[in-house]
């Protein structure tokens, strides 16, 4: 009989692989802001509270605080890492306003972790009790995490339009936090259980109103036009008849046809 453990460390490994699919779901959207040189409508939001969630999950997993962890401390380092390039690049096309916004949280967040890291490994001097300070933390965070694309779903609700949220985004987190809680409840945690449950909540939620509001959404087309164009006729001192088509507004112009092209 396959004992609880082996089947743990199984989903965890899977658990790794769609988390990495889910820190490189934003690739395409990435690669867009890089494309036009400009963040457009999109959101630092969930890169900067995934970046946080790392960094605590990272915390967790290391063995002087909740030993045996090392799949949590494996997949969050790779995200963490993956994370500042995002923000990194969000922060270089982002206007003044949002870089300084983006600078403020940044900075926080460091703080933070650096009062976090002090307060646990000098207050807390069991296991038990520094998983627990960092475990609770990282259901608040996680849960924020998770929560950070409701600023993109009440975008989606008020424009009809979900050309700024994801579908890739949408199915790895969903998938990935089925496969977490999957993880936690084998023995259960409930630090990972709680952030990944509402995880897949959220991202259940976003998968709805993606087909809800699919249809409405603009869909781009490339025009070709070319424009009218008026050829300049020199003057004659000669008396010439004019058609009817010729005098426009008193002034001469030739015919001008105008060819649109529309493609799908």
């Amino acid at each position: 009989m396959v004992s609880p453990d082996k089947i743990r460390n199984v989903v965890g490994i899977v658990g790794n692989v769609i988390s990495f699919g889910l820190f490189l779901s934003p690739v395409p959207t990435i690669w867009r802001i890089i494309k036009n040189k400009n963040v457009q409508d999109f959101k630092a939001d969930p890169y900067l509270a995934t970046l946080l969630n790392c960094m605590l999950w990272v915390f967790y997993g290391l063995p002087i605080v909740h030993p045996n962890s090392i799949l949590v401390v494996t997949i969050n380092g790779i995200g963490l890492v993956i994370e500042a390039v995002y923000l990194t690049i969000f922060f270089f096309f982002s206007d003044k306003k949002n870089k300084k916004k983006m600078g403020v949280v940044l900075a926080a967040e460091a703080l933070f972790m650096a009062a976090v890291a002090l307060g646990v490994l000098l207050g807390a001097h069991t296991h038990q009790r520094r998983s627990l300070i960092v475990g609770i933390l990282c259901v608040i965070f996680g849960t924020i995490m998770y929560s950070s694309p409701l600023t993109i779903m009440s975008q989606v609700v008020k424009t009809k339009s979900v050309e700024y949220m994801p579908l890739l985004l949408s199915v790895v987190s969903f998938l990935n936090g089925i496969c977490w809680t999957s993880y936690a409840l084998i023995r259960f945690d409930i630090f990972i259980t709680i952030p990944n449950g509402l995880g897949v909540l959220f991202a259940a939620v976003q998968l709805i109103l993606y087909v809800i509001y699919y249809r409405t959404t603009p869909k781009k087309q490339d025009k070709n036009l070319e424009l009218p164009t008026i050829t300049p006729v020199a003057k004659d001192t000669s008396v010439a008849p004019t058609s009817k088509d010729d005098n426009v507004n008193g002034s001469t112009a030739s015919h001008v046809t105008t060819d649109i092209t529309i493609q799908p």
